[in-house]
């Protein structure tokens, strides 16, 4: 489960610094909406990968209290 959450961090960092990358080449004026859309797509995936990553480390927390028993 740790190579999983270990994938998931690594992916999140990677998208988060796609994301970066697009908005930095954002034009000031006339954003054109497939630009948008792809910052979009790529917070959507963030999201997705954060909550799935939360739920692990929720699960791995819930795991290792009731190894300790």
């Amino acid at each position: 489960m740790n190579s999983r959450i270990e994938q998931l961090q690594e992916e999140i960092r990677r998208l988060k610094a796609q994301k970066a990358d697009l908005e930095a080449k954002l034009p000031i004026h006339s954003v054109r909406p497939h630009q948008l859309m792809a910052i979009e797509e790529l917070e959507d995936e963030i999201d997705r990968k954060s909550e799935e990553l939360h739920a692990l480390e929720k699960s791995a927390g819930n795991t290792s209290m009731i190894n300790d028993d």
